[in-house]
């Protein structure tokens, strides 16, 4: 959530913080208002959604802390590292688990007096929050969510009806605890994105060599990164060759081939080499840091939309404060009737006002739905995610992982010069090589029980970035790239090489002393359900299906042409994403992404609602997601929007039927009908019936 306001600055110094503690939006708009309040600060702003504070001007880290001393709010800036405390859920909620003991003991007992005492304790305890910041709003006249919700618990405790006001506070406290969860979980995506990249470097400065922190890499030192080490900062490649696995950049699962001035990003792996890299950028401003303010600024921009019933309240409230107000004394001044019996009737009138039926309307549905959603295999994050999920209009998706298997596999063997026995040779020499496409010739000879391993590998040498060379029993072999054996491609060979490169597969080739003997074909494989997948969101209404990745244009036509996509857009990066996922949300306004890896996370956190694919996902992707498809199983779409389209239907239901039936009760004041007991038939009724038809959300299944 970023909260902004228009102001003229004078001042240039600015100041960003981390802030840890937020519970809820409306505690951020108060804490930016506190610090825009100190003096020497002209402008502030709170990024909710990132759980960061900009300033501008001059303000020291007491001040703010003081600012935010109402939510115990711990400010550090934005480059500081701190280990978070892990404090237990008891103890981190026990207002909320206190208030829910002494609510059943109310519940429970004979006793009158020790039941009101109960609930009394239930709703001090509970709800101390909640009034002392309903109180503030209706002091100034602010009519919000807890404005409606105190209100209600007063006149609930005025007419008696301790049980009725204890179970609202609590029911209040624990929508504020999965709140705080949802952002909570939120913010550690960021965490982790901070966390790809190594925080310490091997440099040359000078002339010497020294292990510094990335923040003090400047461009132009000379980063020494060895084989299984990561890259700390953007650079360029001055020396060595080694295979770079850039699947945190680009969503690529094979690694690319890197030498002498090829360009190399911050948080990708060195597999194979020792390199000697160039630093053209500065921590502040290299590709990791990049993704990470695009998903900061994504989250800001996808502020949640205030929900109907908050918008509602501020109507809602005084109206009714208003009527029972006006029931009870315009009779007795107007017409001399009995004063006590018209402030019952204005009473009753503010039971009647209670909006536990309202109240639950919709976080009922949600609730139901997200745990209907969970036993499928489905983890939605928060009701606003389950609610765009049902208005989505188009669906992007991230290639390699998500519609395919994510692992290179071999789809074809062409023998130019030899057999298909000859197989074992390469699996054979293979076996010692760690690059992901020797894995996948190995996988392949052992999948159809190819006796490889009792060939003796001789004089066994790779090349990195080109191929292997080895003697197997008198008889050199070379397996790599067309360019690696180059000296043995004819017309035919060279024919059936781009013939597989235009389908989208990697080829490799075997070669003896005298020709090329095999030509081997690798490709990262469809799912075997995605084209189905798609079909299914098609009949379901969502027409404009479109891939998003950062493979080669001739990959990703091949795959997405085969499952029938609507649009394919390919060669991407995360910035390039983002871009084309704004785009997208112009032209059909609800769009969701589907993803699964750290180069995903700006585009998922652009998207109306996001979903990353569980079990093959990053951690980042999956935590910057609204919404994880768990088990690694695409066919959870469809049910996903399947179920958030009727629980929207339902929550509609629930809010009209809640509202008409607390106006119908209303107009029972007219003849003077309207009692204490009809109230609460009303209201607790209305309750049970909106939870009865939200349950139908139970009903529907992925399967």
């Amino acid at each position: 959530m970023l909260i902004r306001r228009s102001c003229k600055r004078v001042s240039e110094e600015k100041a960003v913080y981390r802030v840890q503690g937020f519970s809820c939006a409306g505690c951020a708009k108060t804490f930016e208002r506190n610090v825009q309040s100190i003096h020497g600060v002209e402008h502030a702003e709170v990024n909710f959604g990132a759980s960061k504070l900009t300033v501008y001007g001059k303000a020291s880290l007491q001040e703010l802390e003081k600012a935010g001393s109402f939510e115990k709010l711990k400010i550090y800036k934005e480059d500081e590292e701190v280990s978070e405390q892990t404090i237990p859920f008891w103890k981190k909620h026990q207002e909320t688990i206190i208030s829910a003991i002494f609510l059943f003991i109310g519940w429970i007992l004979q006793d009158e007096l020790l039941s009101i005492s109960a609930f009394l304790l239930s709703m001090v305890i509970g709800g101390y929050r909640l009034f002392q910041a309903g109180l503030q709003n209706l002091v100034r006249l602010q009519f919000d969510m807890k404005t409606l919700m105190t209100i209600a618990v007063i006149g609930a405790a005025l007419i008696g009806e301790w049980g009725e006001g204890a179970t609202v506070v609590f029911l209040f406290s624990v929508s504020e605890v999965l709140e705080r969860y949802s952002m909570e979980r939120a913010r550690r995506s960021i965490k982790s994105l901070m966390d790809v990249a190594p925080k310490r470097a091997t440099i040359e400065r000078d002339g010497i060599e020294m292990d510094v922190h990335v923040r003090d890499i400047r461009v132009g030192d000379l980063l020494k990164v060895k084989p299984g080490e990561k890259i700390a900062m953007d650079g360029i490649i001055v020396k060595g060759t080694a295979n770079v696995n850039e699947a945190t950049i680009t969503g690529e699962s094979i690694p690319v081939t890197k030498t002498e001035q090829d360009e190399v990003f911050a948080g990708t792996m060195n597999e194979d080499g020792y390199l000697h890299i160039q630093a053209t950028k500065t921590a502040e401003d290299n590709t990791i840091a990049k993704v990470i303010q695009l998903v900061e600024e994504a989250q800001a921009e996808r502020a949640p939309a205030q929900a109907f019933i908050d918008r509602f309240a501020k109507y809602y409230t005084p109206v009714i404060m208003g009527i029972a107000f006006l029931v009870a004394i315009l009779p007795p001044l107007l017409f001399q009737a009995d004063w006590q019996t018209w402030i019952y009737q204005g009473l009753a009138i503010l039971v009647v006002g209670c909006p536990c039926a309202l109240v639950i309307s919709t976080p009922v549905a949600v609730v139901t739905a997200i745990g209907n959603a969970a036993r499928n295999g489905v983890l939605i994050k928060g009701g606003i995610h389950l609610e765009q999920a049902g208005r989505l209009k188009a669906i992007a998706f991230d290639k390699t992982g998500t519609l395919t298997k994510g692992k290179p596999m071999v789809t074809d063997i062409d023998v130019v010069d030899g057999s298909e026995q000859d197989v074992a040779i390469m699996a054979a020499l293979e076996q010692y090589s760690q690059h992901p496409l020797a894995k996948a010739i190995v996988d392949y000879a052992e999948d159809l029980s190819i006796p490889y391993q009792s060939k003796t590998v001789e004089n066994f040498s790779s090349i990195t970035g080109k191929g292997i060379t080895g003697n197997i029993e008198g008889e050199t072999f070379t397996i790599g790239s067309p360019s690696f054996v180059s000296n043995f491609l004819t017309k035919e060979v060279e024919k059936t090489v781009h013939k597989r490169q235009k389908e989208g597969k990697t080829v490799i080739l075997l070669a003896d002393k005298k020709a090329i003997r095999l030509i081997v074909s690798i490709q990262d494989l469809p799912r075997e359900n995605s084209a189905t997948i798609l079909q299914q969101l098609h009949q379901l209404g969502i027409q404009h299906t479109v891939m998003l990745t950062g493979d080669n244009r001739f990959t990703a036509n091949a795959v997405g042409n085969q499952m029938g996509l609507t649009d394919i857009q390919s060669e991407l990066l995360p910035q390039d994403k983002v871009v084309a996922m704004k785009q997208l949300q112009q032209k059909h306004q609800h769009v969701g992404m589907v993803g699964d890896g750290v180069n995903d996370a700006p585009a998922l956190a652009a998207a109306t609602v996001s979903f990353a694919m569980g079990a093959s996902g990053t951690d980042t992707a999956i935590e910057t997601a609204d919404i994880a498809l768990m088990g690694d199983d695409l066919k959870k779409l469809p049910f996903t929007v399947r179920l958030s389209r009727k629980a929207l239907r339902i929550i509609k239901e629930n809010v009209t039927f809640s509202i008409g039936i607390k106006l119908l009760a209303l107009l029972l004041v007219i003849p003077g009908w309207l009692t204490l007991w009809i109230a609460i038939f009303a209201d607790m009724g209305a309750t049970l019936l909106v939870t009865l038809n939200a349950l139908r959300l139970l009903k529907l299944s992925s399967e």
